[in-house]
């Protein structure tokens, strides 16, 4: 079962990962400061997660980058192109919708388990 279990979950993550990152890029932010803003915010991921979803984004244009050598260690940051923006609003709808038709689905279900 904890196989089953942990594969369930990790596919229950990615999306949500995945709407958790597009939700920071409104504004410009390279990756370790994407990491920090989402730890902020008590989601933890992993930078072997971070960068290839980063990259899957940008190869489907939802992110920009570009790098910044104004520092003495060039940093690449990440942005929502205008489709990445329309693309984030649409999901974050289709979120809360769900979200809010999953918890009346779940509601009282902690008083039914044990009867």
């Amino acid at each position: 079962m904890s196989t089953l279990l942990n594969s369930l979950r990790t596919e229950l993550r990615r999306g949500t990962l995945t709407l958790a990152v597009l939700s920071q890029l409104r504004s410009p932010q390279y990756g370790y400061s994407l990491v920090l803003s989402l730890e902020k915010n008590g989601i933890t991921i992993d930078q072997s997660t971070l960068y290839p979803l980063l990259r899957r984004l940008e190869k489907q244009d939802l992110v920009t980058s570009s790098w910044d050598t104004t520092e003495s260690r060039p940093r690449k940051y990440y942005v929502l192109s205008k489709y990445g923006m329309d693309v984030f609003l649409q999901l974050k709808k289709e979120w809360e919708q769900l979200s809010q038709e999953l918890y009346e689905l779940f509601k009282g279900d902690d008083q039914n388990e044990f009867n």
